[in-house]
């Protein structure tokens, strides 16, 4: 029973991956020897061209094209024609022609992808970061229908066995829109994006990609400055870490070497160029700092030609001293604020006045004006009416 779902299942799988390539091609014969030439057949994992043929010639010459690729001509001496599988993207159909040599005798098959036009997934790309980490995106079909969900399957060649994304990228509503894909390790790769819907079928994606060339490379290791006394410096690194090993020979360096005192916006020194692993520095002035940094990308090998990430900042070099300007700052603002703080104090909290306030001095009697002694007593005595003045008159006299 297990051994019978097993191959259920891998019957399925089978067809999840290569259904769309399934579909029949559309074959037309010369009118004289329409059925000279049969049962024309692809084997689309393998790229292999197969008929039968009522006649037993000796030789054929057989015909294959795309969009993007020169015609593939080849001559055989048996009904099968093998072609460079990674030459060729199938989503975009194909144009098969066999012939035989000095006759008239031919067959013209063309081959298109059955679904509703733009359903296929759109901007297909992918990115090898880290070293053997990629990931890969994608956008659903303008015209496919809202329950389309898509597979991602992948091998190294045509020749391998596919294998299904593990680590899908998916976006609100549950679509896959990418892939994660870990311990990457090839140089060439075949990608498959099919899609399924309840509604109409999904046109598939298929992509050859030299995984190389989407490799965004690590930084230089281990970079190392060593100064000298001849006002220069050897700057030493390795090559960065790729996701498949390659010779020293393979990279090209970009060093930026800038004054870390100048303005940002100041001018600054164009970045130099070298192929080897160490770059000597002239004109190194001890007395000023300096920041490093240090990129690769590949030359005349099977390398990313984009340039890769920096490398973390170096700085060598003492700069300028500011220790006796620090100094003289400290000495100033302690100064200052020795005679200006008790001021701050007195000013917050007390006032001279109450400090320095007058004694006060006893009343001279003797030396006072007897005026202004009885003016202040007359001021002072309560108003009397005009009968109690005409008495004490009266008793004055």
């Amino acid at each position: 029973m297990f051994n019978t779902l097993g191959l259920i299942c891998m019957i399925w799988w089978y067809m999840m991956l290569f259904h769309p390539l399934h579909a029949d091609i559309q074959c037309m014969g010369s009118e004289a020897q329409e059925s000279s030439i049969t049962n024309v057949k692809m084997n689309w994992r393998k790229m292999e061209l197969s008929w039968e043929s009522s006649k037993n010639f000796s030789t054929y010459k057989c015909t294959v094209m795309d969009k993007n690729t020169e015609n593939a001509k080849k001559e055989v001496n048996s009904s099968l024609c093998r072609f460079a599988a990674e030459h060729y993207i199938l989503h975009e159909g194909l144009l098969f022609i066999i012939e035989v040599p000095n006759t008239n005798i031919s067959k013209t098959c063309t081959f298109i992808p059955e679904g509703v036009n733009g359903s296929a997934i759109e901007n297909f790309s992918c990115v090898i970061y880290n070293v053997s980490l990629m990931n890969c995106t994608w956008q659903a079909g303008r015209e496919a229908p809202g329950d389309t969900q898509y597979f991602l399957y992948w091998q190294y060649s045509r020749y391998d066995d596919a294998m299904e994304c593990k680590l899908y990228i998916k976006d609100k509503n549950g679509r896959n829109i990418g892939c994660r894909f870990e311990n990457v390790t090839t140089e060439n790769a075949y990608f498959l994006v099919n899609g399924s819907s309840k509604d109409s079928r999904i046109q598939f994606y298929d992509e050859h990609i030299q995984l190389y060339r989407i490799e965004i490379l690590t930084p230089p290791l281990n970079v190392t400055v060593k100064c000298t006394t001849d006002s220069s410096c050897i700057i030493t690194w390795q090559q960065p870490l790729t996701s498949h090993k390659k010779k020293g020979k393979c990279f090209e360096y970009e060093i930026r070497i800038q004054n870390k005192d100048e303005p940002k916006e100041g001018k600054k020194d164009p970045p130099v160029t070298v192929r080897n692993n160490t770059y000597r520095f002239q004109n190194y002035n001890e007395k000023k700092k300096y920041i490093l940094k240090i990129r690769a990308r590949g030359k005349n090998c099977l390398v990313s030609l984009n340039w890769g990430e920096w490398s973390e900042p170096i700085e060598f070099g003492q700069g300028k001293d500011y220790f006796i300007f620090v100094i003289l700052f400290l000495v100033a603002f302690g100064t200052v604020s020795v005679m200006l703080i008790p001021y701050c104090l007195f000013k917050r909290y007390c006032s001279f006045k109450s400090i320095f306030s007058p004694i006060p001095q006893p009343k001279d009697k003797f030396n006072a004006s007897n005026d202004e002694d009885m003016q202040t007593e007359y001021v002072n005595l309560p108003k009397k009416s005009w009968t109690e003045e005409i008495t004490i008159v009266e008793e004055m006299t």
